[in-house]
């Protein structure tokens, strides 16, 4: 997160009002995008168990 600029403010905002696709039951990437970054979507790959993992924070995403 460090390394690429984004705050646990931001982490949070993708994980509760981001938008989300699925790879499985288990694990998804929620993605949103801040209109004052330049660097395309921000996005956290997640993993759905007990509670919610941050498996990584990624920016430069893009939905294909």
């Amino acid at each position: 997160m460090v390394e690429r600029d984004i705050s646990e403010a931001m982490l949070l905002e993708v994980i509760d009002s981001g938008d989300t696709r699925y790879k499985d039951a288990a694990h998804l990437w929620a993605y949103t995008e801040f209109p004052s970054r330049h660097d395309n979507l921000l996005c956290a790959v997640l993993v759905l168990e007990d509670r919610v993992i941050v498996k990584t924070v990624m920016h430069h995403f893009s939905v294909l």
